[in-house]
């Protein structure tokens, strides 16, 4: 989503800004000599093409209908991307301590990777559940997911979180060298 929010707003950016830059110059060449034909397309061009159109007709409605849309779908991508905070219990009635998602994984995976026979782990979290997906060291990884589901179940209650997300841990082994 917010790949696909970036990409529209950049388009967006760089259509506004063009047209920017036309309406700039075309309003400086007007200023500079009145009553001369515009530099780049001049309002009598501008006004012959659009004077075949009426409002009754389907291009014009089509264009309207694909601008509202649009303009829905850019209010729709703007609120889902969001930086969705975790907020944690307040040790104040007048203080709000909040946590991002990246925080929360960045904690979790700390203590992940310290555990022995982890070769890696990468760590993603949200306010519903964190998912921990760790590469063993060994190919026999004996106890390993359950040491690390373990850490990281600690490491998510020992944070002062509303309700406790769900911890999900997965462990491969490493691939053979050949």
């Amino acid at each position: 989503m917010r790949l696909f929010v970036r990409l529209i707003t950049a388009v967006a950016g760089v259509v506004g800004a063009a047209v920017g830059v036309l309406l700039t110059v075309e309003s400086a060449w007007s200023l500079i000599r009145p009553g001369a034909r515009g530099l780049i397309v001049g309002p009598a061009a501008v006004r012959d093409a659009l004077s075949g159109f009426s409002w009754d007709d389907a291009p014009v409605r089509i264009v309207a209908i694909a601008l509202v849309v649009l303009g829905v779908v850019l209010l729709i991508a703007a609120i889902a991307s969001g930086h969705r905070e975790l907020r944690l219990h307040d040790p104040a009635p007048e203080v709000t301590v909040t946590t991002d998602r990246r925080s929360l994984a960045r904690l979790v995976g700390h203590q992940v990777r310290d555990q022995d026979g982890v070769a890696g782990a990468t760590v993603t979290a949200g306010s519903k559940r964190v998912r921990v997906k760790a590469a063993a060291r060994f190919r026999e990884s004996g106890d390993l997911r359950e040491r690390l589901t373990s850490t990281a179940e600690h490491a998510v209650a020992d944070l002062p979180l509303p309700s406790t997300p769900k911890v999900l841990v997965s462990v491969t082994a490493p691939k053979e060298r050949r």
